[in-house]
């Protein structure tokens, strides 16, 4: 029997479900919503995934730079990388709250690939820097008046549009996207090391020239394939019976259109669980996000010495074991456990402790050692099921899902600002004793987390 939400016309038909579902959840809905399905994952995954691979293809060149004549060229021998990572983090920490507010008010298809223009030029404009302080500067602009409106940006749309049994995998392949573009970016760096000279230029200023080359015709597309939201999106691309049956699918999801914001809502937000548990798990979940420790274990590498492109290339398993475990996640999520998030979250924690315990103690068999250094790439696969997690939690009020999503990005960069500088000293590369230490510390602190939030999500759905 056809369910129709609550004051729109269009019906939406149950899914009978079926085997397929387990390999892709539209196979087995019914023609209409599966058409509408397939348009917008089209436009708003793709591009959406398109937009995220240029920028963590950006943000993953500074290391890879930096091992490939940049240290040697601007001197860096203390902890200038430290400091540009950390004018980095200090950017996405002022610009994603105030960001993924305004994507509540402003339309995503103009607003979101202007952020993409803007990191794309300042990346091109890398390469014309010639000291640490102007590295500095474009590093704290690019992400604070650019990138960090954007990873919570599209996580925000995911969940504007998506339903409970699609909405994981479409997170999980927003990240996997991130995790390919770090991938790329090895083969990327080894590749115009070759470059190393044209026009006067080191190969490492070469990478961000060509960074800026992808990354362009992206952003500008974007501005035309790029979607809005249900309730504002045009009939470019969907017919006005699609929008209305992206409008139904929202309603009996329980997802609300957007409000006005008032002084009751802002408290009612920063007054709930939801903001700071959320935000407090993600945190510890996220404890080596942006330390490049496997390079420096390759760069200080003695027996054998590694090549700039050893260094560069062998980290590409830490980035594969990223997209598989996003991806795996992601599956066994949305289908083998039926829309359970906690279990996966749970199980990525247990994963993190043993390879960073295993890392902390350090004199352990050098296969277990470089096992560790690529399965601690799992907790990025996470990264997509918290958020899912988080715009389920927060279906019922779309301002404050808006706001949670970007503080929970935002607090990790808080912390990412001042943590590296106390645990993940370049100085210390590779042993890390103090760092491996605390993101042991931290993956057990989310045991205690997880199922805490589950209980009181289960208390919240009882009520």
């Amino acid at each position: 029997m056809a369910k129709q939400g609550e004051g729109v016309g269009i019906q939406v038909v149950p899914p009978t479900k079926t085997w397929k579902r387990h390999i892709w959840d539209t196979l087995d809905k019914d023609p209409k919503e599966r058409r509408f399905l397939l348009k917008l994952d089209l436009l708003l995954l793709t591009f959406g995934c398109l937009g995220f691979f240029t920028k963590f293809l950006n943000q993953t060149n500074l290391t890879n730079a930096f091992v490939s004549g940049m240290r040697e060229d601007l001197n860096m021998v203390n902890n200038e990388l430290n400091y540009a990572m950390t004018a980095f983090t200090v950017g996405f920490i002022l610009g994603e709250i105030p960001s993924n507010i305004l994507l509540t008010r402003v339309r995503p298809s103009i607003y979101i690939p202007a952020l993409q223009v803007v990191w794309t030029s300042l990346t091109l404009c890398a390469a014309g820097v010639t000291n640490t302080t102007g590295l500095y500067v474009l590093r704290f602009l690019i992400a604070g008046v650019a990138e960090a409106g954007y990873y919570p940006g599209l996580q925000y749309m995911i969940g504007s549009w998506y339903r409970k049994d699609e909405i994981a995998k479409r997170a999980c392949i927003l990240n996997a996207s991130g995790s390919a573009a770090m991938l790329f970016s090895g083969f990327l760096m080894a590749a115009v090391t070759n470059l190393g000279g044209r026009g006067g230029l080191p190969g490492w200023k070469w990478l961000f020239i060509m960074d800026g080359v992808i990354s362009m015709p992206i952003a500008l597309a974007s501005f035309y394939f790029l979607p809005d939201m249900p309730e504002t999106t045009g009939t470019r691309f969907f017919t006005a019976d699609e929008i209305e049956l992206a409008k139904t699918r929202m309603v009996l999801e329980g997802r609300k259109l957007r409000a006005p914001f008032t002084v009751a809502k802002v408290k009612k937000v920063l007054t709930s669980w939801h903001i700071w548990l959320l935000s407090l798990y993600y945190i510890f979940i996220s404890g080596t996000s942006g330390t490049p420790i496997f390079p420096q274990f390759l760069k200080y590498h003695v027996n054998p010495k590694f090549t700039v492109q050893q260094i560069n290339l062998y980290p590409s398993g830490l980035f594969a074991i990223q997209i598989v475990s996003a991806l795996v996640y992601a599956w066994i999520s949305d289908t083998v456990l039926n829309g359970r998030r906690w279990p996966i979250l749970f199980f990525g924690a247990t994963v993190n402790v043993i390879t960073f315990a295993s890392l902390a103690g350090w004199d352990i068999p050098e296969g277990w050692k470089w096992a560790c250094y690529y399965l601690a790439g799992q907790h990025v696969g996470l990264s997509g099921i918290a958020f899912t997690w988080a715009n389920e939690i927060c279906s019922g009020d779309t301002e404050e899902r808006a706001i949670v999503l970007a503080t929970m990005n935002t607090m990790v960069n808080v912390v990412a600002s001042w943590l590296p500088l106390i645990v993940w000293q370049q100085v210390e590369a590779p042993r890390y004793r103090k760092g491996f230490i605390t993101a042991t510390s931290m993956g057990a602190v989310c045991l205690i987390i997880i199922p805490l939030i589950k209980i009181l999500q289960d208390k919240e759905t009882a009520k």
